[in-house]
């Protein structure tokens, strides 16, 4: 894990300060797109067949509300 943190040091301090906020939105993105995925496949595997409603039955439970 350290020689993995210098080399990510070193590769950041390569890059220029006019290109270092276009790569931090970069990786902040591939961020949020990576915690969207699990979140997306943790619903998936949670999901069962009975969990879903289709229209008629999702207006009538709206109707109870």
């Amino acid at each position: 894990m350290n020689l993995l943190r210098i080399r990510m040091h070193h590769l950041i301090e390569q890059i220029s300060d006019d290109n270092l906020n276009a790569v931090w939105e970069l990786v902040y993105a591939l961020h949020a797109d990576c915690y969207m995925l699990k979140a997306i496949e943790e619903g998936k595997r949670s999901q069962q067949p009975w969990d879903v409603l289709n229209r008629d039955e999702a207006l009538k439970e709206l109707m109870f509300l």
